[in-house]
Parts: structure tokens; sequence; C-alpha cells
């Protein structure tokens, strides 16, 4: 078993993209995919460069991760009004409602990973947390 903070945190962090990757699959989405789907629910239209960017991968890569996504008809690519050369990734409402399905399994599995904690424990993991991350 780990014993320093850094090492029990990436434990946490793996365990949990486990545990997310096996909620995604039923909707035959992989973490990255459902990353993907996520940013651009959350942000509307986005150019690949914003998805990208927002997922810290390569413009490739993003590009790869939206064909599988317009592939399985979770998002839709259409001009940027504001610019002819540019696309802007926008979800389908198949996306919306399997985005809803996603949110509530990552939810309802982060409740029942972190139900272990009272109630107490819980509030100063976030806190701990949220001063680690500002």
């Amino acid at each position: 078993m780990p014993d320093n903070e850094s090492d029990l945190l990436m434990q946490v962090a793996r365990t949990l993209r486990r545990r997310w990757a096996a909620a995604y699959a039923p909707m035959g989405l992989t973490p990255h995919q459902a990353r993907a789907l996520r940013v651009v629910g959350e942000h509307g239209g986005l150019r690949l460069s914003a998805i990208a960017e927002a997922l810290r991968i390569s413009p490739r890569s993003a590009t790869e991760v939206v064909d599988a996504l317009e592939h399985a008809e979770l998002v839709t690519r259409a001009p940027d009004p504001t610019d002819r050369r540019a696309t802007l990734v926008a979800v389908t409402p198949h996306g919306e409602r399997t985005l809803r399905t996603l949110t509530e399994a990552r939810a309802a599995d982060a409740d029942d990973f972190f139900g272990r904690l009272t109630d107490d424990e819980r509030a100063a993991l976030r806190k701990i947390l949220g001063k680690l991350v500002s």
C-alpha cells in the first residue's frame, strides 16, 4: 500500500477512472469520449481546437474522439457562423440524453465510492482537495 499522499491520491484517481470506465461501458463510451461529451455539453457549440484544449489532448486526438461521438450520433458538426473555415461541435438530443445518463451514473458511483466516509470526512476531503487545486 502506498505510504505517501501523492501515491495515495494517484491510486484513488486510478480507482475512480476504472470505476467510471465500467459505468460508461454500457453506454458504449470510453472515458475519453465521455469526457469530451461532457465538455461539449457544458459549453454548447465548440471548435475542435477548444475541445482539444479542454481535454489537454492533441487536435488530432480530439478529432478521433469527436469522430466516434459523431458516429454514435451523440454530437454533430456544423459550420461556425462567425468563421466559414471553422466547424462547431454540438450535442444532439440523443447526446443530451446520454449525457444525463452518464452524469447520473457518475454521481451514483461517486456516492457509492465516497459513501464509506462520514459527512464530516467528506466535507474535510472537499476542503483539502479544494485547497490543493486553488
